[in-house]
């Protein structure tokens, strides 16, 4: 599928969106499509509470929606929530370097992951997760994803947001 054919079709999916679900599965379905990715989570953060919460994955049996867990300060908090840059690893050893749940994320086989944040008024509000096998996430994909799925991330958040 061309850039421009999964833009459309992300387009059309989130405008028919009636769920939170439905928005979030449509940008699944566009970095899929784009990217692509093996496991796809949506994170929200609060920086107040210190607590961030998965309000999407298209794996609910290994990562599922329910609950809270508590924001780390490591150097992916700098990287994604101080800068609000993506964050990058593409070997198991880097990810186990800054996630507790790397054992987990290798059993699925995934050994890579870029983490894109979505910043809503100069703060970070979520992140998009996106994993796929060892050095997946080369130069040219990353900045695919930056020039691409950047403003189609935040739309998602937003209409998800909005249909909650």
């Amino acid at each position: 599928m061309t850039k421009d054919a999964a833009l459309a079709q992300f387009e059309s999916a989130l405008s028919a969106a009636t769920t939170s679900d439905q928005a979030y599965a449509a940008l699944s379905d566009l970095w899929q499509n784009v990217v692509g990715a093996k496991l796809f989570t949506v994170m929200t953060v609060d920086l107040e509470t210190e607590l961030a919460q998965r309000p999407y994955t298209n794996d609910p049996v290994n990562y599922p929606t329910s609950g809270t867990k508590p924001i780390t300060r490591n150097s992916w908090f700098s990287v994604v929530h101080e800068r609000h840059e993506c964050f990058v690893a593409n070997s198991i050893e880097e990810i186990a370097e800054v996630f507790p749940d790397y054992e987990l994320i290798n059993s699925l086989g995934c050994q890579s992951v870029v983490n894109l944040p979505i910043v809503i008024g100069g703060t970070l509000a979520a992140t998009v997760n996106v994993l796929h096998e060892a050095g997946y996430y080369t130069e040219d994909r990353v900045q695919s994803a930056k020039d691409l799925l950047a403003l189609p991330s935040l739309a998602a958040l937003c209409v998800a947001q909005r249909l909650s």
